[in-house]
């Protein structure tokens, strides 16, 4: 397969889950170089060492701008273009209305929304004319649940984002799109990072399931087929368009 024969493609939390997949799918797809980031050092030293000997990992956490800029300088060290980012770290922290902290709030919107627009505008400068950015936003931002509210409102926030950067990026051909997956079994799904216990999450799980039309919870190649959509010229027609993956979630 050569959807992608020759690219550079980056991934930001791509130690895990979607992006991980994602990542492998790119190579797949005869990427010549994948970059990916992540927050811990181990991790991203395994994931490399899984996806061969054209990956590489750097550690950064989006959600501290020092260290959003200084990804963006290691970046150009290890390559002198980008042709695809994959903008995928991400967190989901939900809580009722009445019982969400400020802290709790920033941080979904820190790392969902922040993060994510200004490590943007951290690979841009690499980022070659008819590039293509993809952005991994949520059915959250189209359906009411809750607790949800914060989390929704920084994936919403994704949507609209591709729309705008499109339009501003459109002088360099530079296609902005999105990505809104339903729910995935990805390492966001534990205890510790929804804050609730073994047995909420259970529930939680049961419940996201039965309003699936298909019965399941999605698998993480099955959103990384629609990522390499976006970041190859399949899709070379498309921008700032949000594809729903959710087996019918949403649209059903």
């Amino acid at each position: 397969m050569s959807k992608l024969q020759g690219k550079v493609a980056v991934v930001t939390g791509g130690n895990s889950g979607i992006g991980f997949a994602s990542a492998q799918a790119f190579l797949a797809e005869g990427a010549d170089k994948v970059i990916i980031t992540g927050r811990d050092q181990r991790a991203i030293d395994e994931a490399v060492e899984l996806l061969g000997s054209r990956a590489a990992g750097i550690v950064a956490n989006v959600a501290d701008m020092a260290a959003i800029r200084q990804m963006g300088e290691t970046l150009g060290t290890l390559t002198d273009h980008v042709d695809v980012l994959f903008v995928n770290a991400g967190v989901a922290t939900f809580a009722p209305l009445e019982h969400m902290t400020e802290a709790t709030f920033d941080h979904n919107m820190d790392v969902n929304f922040k993060g994510a627009f200004f490590s943007i505008q951290a690979v841009l400068p690499l980022m070659r004319e008819g590039g293509s950015i993809v952005l991994n936003t949520s059915v959250n931002a189209h359906m009411g649940m809750a607790g949800a509210s914060a989390y929704g409102a920084s994936k919403a926030a994704l949507v609209s984002l591709a729309r705008n950067l499109s339009a501003e990026l459109l002088p360099r051909k530079i296609r902005v799109n999105a990505v809104s997956p339903g729910p995935v079994g990805t390492p966001l799904f534990t205890t510790a990072k929804l804050g609730v216990d073994e047995e909420q999450l259970t529930q939680m799980g049961q419940h996201i399931a039965g309003l699936v039309p298909l019965g399941r919870f999605g698998h993480v190649d099955e959103i990384a087929r629609t990522i390499v959509f976006f970041a190859s010229d399949d899709s070379s027609f498309i921008l700032g368009s949000e594809l729903i993956v959710d087996g019918g979630m949403v649209t059903l």
